[in-house]
């Protein structure tokens, strides 16, 4: 398979690090060679997540050069907007969660707040494909990262990964009432 890049993002407390975890599981369960890393920062007090999965046959490490993430999937605007910029390729994808956890300059009013339109100003020079999910009706907020991974299956934005495989990686993940909520919403999503 020819590499694959993928580059995560948001901030501490949406579950980046879960998402990441169900599909570096699900490329392995594909029988994909895969590579990850995870940057938390300062995750317990908001601040921003990063991981990074690189899919493919000839991947000798886990960190993407900047500007060569084939795909970037986002929990929140203002890193969507951040990453696009300068983390994703040209003609690449972008699939975020539309909410706003407002950095530290937007609530100090030092920078505007990133729209809609700017992410698809920057998306749209570029060539890039953009996907934004937003659910209202969601049970629980820390459930937006499964909407997300939802829609990345719908869309089958990672090549050679079946359904089969992220259910069989969110049940080495979780277990209980946590697993049965997460896959009725994952599977009630696929078909939204």
């Amino acid at each position: 398979m020819k590499a694959f890049s993928i580059f995560l993002t948001g901030v501490g407390g949406q579950g980046i690090g879960l998402i990441s975890e169900i599909i570096l599981r699900a490329a392995d369960h594909a029988g994909l060679p895969v590579k990850s890393v995870d940057t938390h920062g300062l995750a317990q007090r908001g601040g921003i997540v990063v991981s990074q999965i690189r899919i493919g046959d000839k991947v000798f490490s886990p960190l993407i050069p900047t500007g060569h993430a084939d795909l970037v999937i986002s929990l929140e605007r203002h890193e969507a907007f951040r990453a696009a910029g300068t983390t994703l390729k040209d003609k690449g994808c972008l699939i975020y969660y539309n909410t706003v956890w407002q950095p530290l300059s937007v609530r100090l009013n030092q920078t505007a707040e990133v729209a809609e339109s700017d992410i698809q100003d920057l998306c749209r020079a570029r060539g890039i494909q953009v996907i934004s999910v937003f659910h209202a009706d969601l049970p629980d907020i820390r459930m937006q990262n499964m909407a997300v991974l939802a829609d990345i299956h719908r869309h089958r934005l990672i090549p050679d990964i079946d359904l089969k495989h992220y259910q069989a990686a969110m049940a080495d993940l979780m277990s209980g009432a946590m697993l049965a909520e997460n896959q009725e919403l994952f599977e009630k999503r696929l078909i939204a």
